[in-house]
């Protein structure tokens, strides 16, 4: 079979029999392409035995593991997938399942109160998934007698929410052929054969880890290492002990690996690349964690729309750019004005994308499609250009665009000089409301333990860098930034907890910001 053949998550399953398909590390279980095929079949004869058809929702509420996997295929078959995070609240669940419109859940036998609680309270079926120590997946007290019916390409495998940093999150609809097709664009980016071990540390109720990590693997036939969570004190040990090839993570997981080590890890001599995506890493990082791994590290662009993969930088021979995304992979990328017209070279606004892993658009959301749907163009809401090598390099989201007395400025630009001092950990910049200007500047900064800074310090070794415009006029020095559970950071988020209460506002986002 070849990656051109493969048009549904279930030609995914047939590549291999004997080999290795997933890896669980705390298990010792090593499950081969045939028994996981074999698995997920069983389990969407029950999702059909239990009444699901196609386009019909379940929600799978489970950690990183097996389950997780055999879940989200089994459900992609007999109906359609909806992962959520395993660690929502009982309120988030409760506004998810009926969005979602799930006609059954899928959770962990122990546990799980609180999605159990929602479920019962909008009268969903709920079915516990468990796990053998031979790792063999199955819903218990599952029922049986019906078979589930193989789905066709256009069929609608995955439903995702956007992360709603921009208001009520929206629904996207993803095809067989859209993950399909991103998961093979993924594979011949990184040339992934079936010698490649990949270890999945992406929660895999989100693109990046679904796809990134785990069906762009599967669809090579290699093998995918699935620890319950990323934990930085026992992953080289498991990089060593799988014969981890490639890891895909977002930057505070790569920030954690570099602080943790002073020279190149021997566990990492199998390694050959490391992907990163999700949210920009500093130029300066990038150089020290290819100096200190010795493996290229190679940044990429995603998002859920796209069923994940749009952009990377490519490995070597080809030439990779710091501070871009690299090149469109598989898709077509193209940066459009206000009115819809193409820019060239060098020219600043939206990243627009087209191509057979995007999604038709958002479900009973008809405002949202025409803005974001724009003659057979998809607008991502960021803010970026193309070089003369057709780079992409991201500016920032558009609704983040500074603007201080008419003059736009990228948060992301300050971000980075910020993190040019050696004292800087991490920085997030933001607008802050001026009764003049409209906007000024604004950063949260957290510094290096033991390290030292002041405000005045900081704004002074901006000056260095930036126009005096875009320099800092308030930077709030506090113990930690937020991020989402993909690790993305929501900037408002950030800006409006430390507007309205300075002292204790970074703790309250970092509370609010967990996806």
């Amino acid at each position: 079979m070849t990656l051109k053949s493969v048009l549904t998550l279930l030609d995914v399953l047939h590549f291999a029999n004997s080999h290795a398909a997933i890896a669980i590390p705390e298990y010792g279980v090593v499950v081969t392409y045939d028994s996981l095929r074999e698995q997920v079949l069983a389990m969407a004869d029950a999702l059909a035995s239990a009444g699901i058809r196609r386009g019909d929702r379940v929600a799978i509420a489970l950690p990183n593991g097996l389950p997780a996997i055999v879940s989200f295929l089994a459900a992609s078959i007999a109906g359609t997938a909806a992962p959520l995070n395993p660690a929502y609240p009982y309120e988030e669940f409760l506004f998810f399942l009926g969005d979602t419109d799930a006609r059954l859940v899928l959770c962990p036998p122990v546990g799980a109160e609180f999605v159990r609680s929602a479920a019962a309270d909008c009268k969903i079926p709920i079915f516990s998934v468990g796990m053998t120590e031979k790792g063999t997946v199955q819903m218990l007290d599952a029922p049986s007698g019906a078979k589930a019916t193989e789905p066709t390409a256009d069929d609608i495998a995955l439903v995702l929410h956007t992360s709603g940093s921009t208001g009520r999150p929206k629904r996207v609809p993803l095809r067989h052929y859209n993950l399909a097709v991103s998961s093979a664009n993924i594979a011949s980016t990184y040339a992934l054969t079936e010698n490649d071990v990949s270890l999945c540390v992406m929660p895999l109720f989100h693109i990046h880890g679904l796809i990134g990590s785990t069906m762009s693997t599967l669809v090579s036939g290699g093998t995918v290492v699935v620890p319950p969570k990323f934990n930085a004190l026992s992953f080289w040990r498991t990089v060593r002990e799988q014969r981890v090839t490639w890891f895909s993570g977002v930057p505070t997981m790569h920030q954690l690996l570099l602080a943790r080590s002073q020279h190149k890890p021997a566990e990492a001599a199998t390694l050959r690349f490391i992907r990163s995506c999700s949210a920009p890493l500093s130029s300066d990082l990038i150089h020290k964690i290819e100096e200190l791994f010795g493996v290229p590290f190679v940044e990429a662009y995603g998002m859920t729309e796209a069923a994940h993969q749009m952009t990377s930088n490519p490995l070597p021979p080809r030439h990779r750019k710091a501070g871009s995304v690299g090149v469109g992979a598989g898709i077509r990328v193209s940066i459009m004005d206000k009115e819809g017209n193409h820019l060239g070279t060098n020219q600043r606004g939206e990243v627009v994308i087209q191509g057979a892993s995007v999604f038709k658009g958002y479900e009973n959301n008809p405002e949202a499609n025409a803005r974001a749907l724009v003659n057979g163009w998809f607008r991502t809401g960021d803010e970026g250009v193309l070089d003369e090598d057709c780079y992409l390099h991201l500016t920032g989201r558009i609704k983040d665009i500074i603007i201080r007395g008419g003059e736009n400025i990228a948060p992301h630009e300050v971000d980075e000089v910020l993190l040019k001092h050696p004292a800087v950990a991490a920085a997030v910049t933001f607008g802050c409301p001026h009764p003049t200007l409209g906007e000024e500047v604004g950063a949260a900064v957290v510094l290096h333990e033991s390290a030292g800074a002041t405000e005045n310090e900081l704004v002074k070794h901006c000056r260095k860098w930036l126009a005096d415009y875009k320099c800092p006029s308030k930077i709030f020095l506090v113990k930690s930034i937020p991020t989402t559970a993909t690790g993305k950071i929501r900037r408002r988020a950030v800006a409006t907890a430390l507007l309205d209460d300075p002292v204790g506002g970074a703790n309250r986002a970092a509370r609010d910001g967990s996806e």
